[in-house]
């Protein structure tokens, strides 16, 4: 753990730190243990040091010295990542939590985002002026992470992913430079930024397009974990037919406790959680077909855009211990609901669950080839999570979690949401990328030739 410090030099360090405005913090310092903590608390990781950005020539500086001495470099926005890619053992994590700003501009609904906020924060700051951009489902989420890797969520069938909202970024490059990229400017690695994650420099700041939603019509749909066959059938039809203005991701869950009613807990449900941002008159009739499937809960009403993107926040705090497998699915077919039945029957801990969220809409009229979001064409984004607070547990929600994948995987589309991944070797990640893949190569040789940026859902430098 204490290597690192102990190879570099006291000049060298000396020398680090004069170029910094943030702090560095080391193995030895008392804080130490609090700042490796990221939000899986199944990843434990003891890196040599973080050096704590607070703007982007803190950015510059620590890139330049983590390759000057050949460290392995992590670079940590949000902490949300669920392989723990935000930290590294031994090597230099770059920490930007320390650059946030979120500024909006009314007269083109832009909004500038620094590299180190979370959503909570950017809804936060676009909501006064009924502004959203499409994000996640948790308002923790880092918007670094969550953007590079795609951005899928409640609005995503209306606005399309976070990366087709995403109009610019500036960047800290591996060789230390400072390069704004957009559609005109290094138009190359602003297609690869839009999805292939953190393999091409270190985002400071985001430009997005923000979209009018002030309130939305949203809330759980409840019905008992034997009809999820029926369920699943018919949302399957129903979703692919909706108007944009409706999106609803299907779960298997357990419901854990408050705030849902006391008759409900520890029961598992096949649930769906629905956010409309279309007329509010034309909701009760659209939402018709839904109320005569008799759910056992339903509590969907009209709530800020906020509300529903914090929903989850309670039930997910920071720490807990948490394994993921996720895979894209193009049918929902006998054998697949089967399988959701099957093991939503036996979901092992209160917390654990699987969500199917739709990529129909405006997130599939993006080309294939637009963006390095490879699955365009692909129904849903499916992710299964081991949840639970106890470590004792970690190896019960990790068993049930892969066998879950292991059984679906069969009729996936091959390959899956980088966002939803564990550190999961290289021929997972090309599939994932699928016929984008080699031209990310490419442009990672041109713009990270050594890898330097390689914790990550790694694209090597083609050869």
């Amino acid at each position: 753990m204490s290597n690192l410090m102990n190879n570099l030099s006291t000049s060298i360090m000396e020398e680090f730190n004069s170029k910094l405005r943030g702090r560095i913090v080391k193995p030895t310092d008392a804080d130490y243990n609090e700042t490796r903590k990221v939000y899986n608390g199944m990843i434990d990781k003891h890196p040599g040091m973080f050096a704590m950005c607070v703007d982007v020539a803190d950015v510059i500086a620590s890139v330049n010295f983590g390759r000057e001495n050949k460290l392995l470099i992590a670079v940590r926005g949000g902490g949300h990542n669920g392989g723990g890619l935000g930290l590294c053992d031994e090597g230099l994590v770059i920490d930007l939590s320390g650059i946030k700003n979120v500024r909006v501009d009314t007269s083109n609904n832009t909004v500038r985002v620094g590299g180190g906020n979370i959503w909570g924060e950017v809804d936060h700051a676009t909501h006064p002026f009924g502004l959203a951009v499409p994000a996640g489902i948790i308002s923790t989420t880092g918007v670094g992470g969550l953007t590079l890797g795609g951005g899928v969520g409640h609005l995503s069938r209306k606005y399309g992913l976070t990366i087709d909202n995403l109009l610019e970024a500036d960047m800290v490059l591996a060789d230390g430079s400072f390069v704004t990229v957009n559609k005109n400017q290094n138009s190359d690695l602003f297609w690869a930024i839009r999805g292939g994650g953190g393999n091409f420099g270190i985002v400071t700041s985001f430009k997005f397009q923000a979209h009018p939603v002030k309130t939305v019509i949203g809330g759980p749909t409840l019905w008992p974990i034997e009809r999820t066959e029926e369920i699943m059938e018919w949302y399957h039809e129903f979703i692919q037919n909706a108007p944009d203005e409706l999106n609803g991701f299907i779960a298997t869950m357990i419901i854990p406790g408050a705030p849902f009613p006391e008759h409900l807990h520890n029961k598992q449900f096949c649930g769906i959680v629905w956010c409309y941002v279309g007329d509010p008159d034309k909701f009760n009739e659209l939402f018709k077909q839904v109320k005569e499937l008799n759910p056992l809960f339903e509590h969907v009403g009209e709530l800020p855009y906020p509300s529903i993107q914090t929903l989850f926040d309670g039930l997910m705090p920071p720490g807990l211990q948490w394994y993921w497998r996720a895979d894209f699915f193009n049918e929902l077919g006998p054998e697949v609901r089967a399988e959701h039945l099957k093991f939503g029957s036996n979901i092992p801990t209160p917390l654990s669950q699987m969500h199917l969220y739709p990529i129909t809409g405006a997130a599939n009229r993006v080309g294939a080839e637009d963006t390095p979001w490879a699955y365009r064409n692909a129904k849903y984004a499916g992710v299964i999570v081991g949840v639970d607070p106890h470590p004792k547990n970690a190896d019960k929600i990790t068993k049930w979690c892969k066998e879950y994948w292991e059984a679906l995987h069969p009729y996936s589309s091959g390959g899956a949401y980088s966002n939803f991944m564990m550190d999961e070797g290289q021929e997972r990640v090309k599939a994932s990328y699928k016929h984008n893949y080699k031209r990310l190569t490419q442009i990672k040789k041109k713009y990270d030739p050594t890898n330097l940026f390689s914790v990550n859902q790694n694209i090597k430098p083609s050869n």
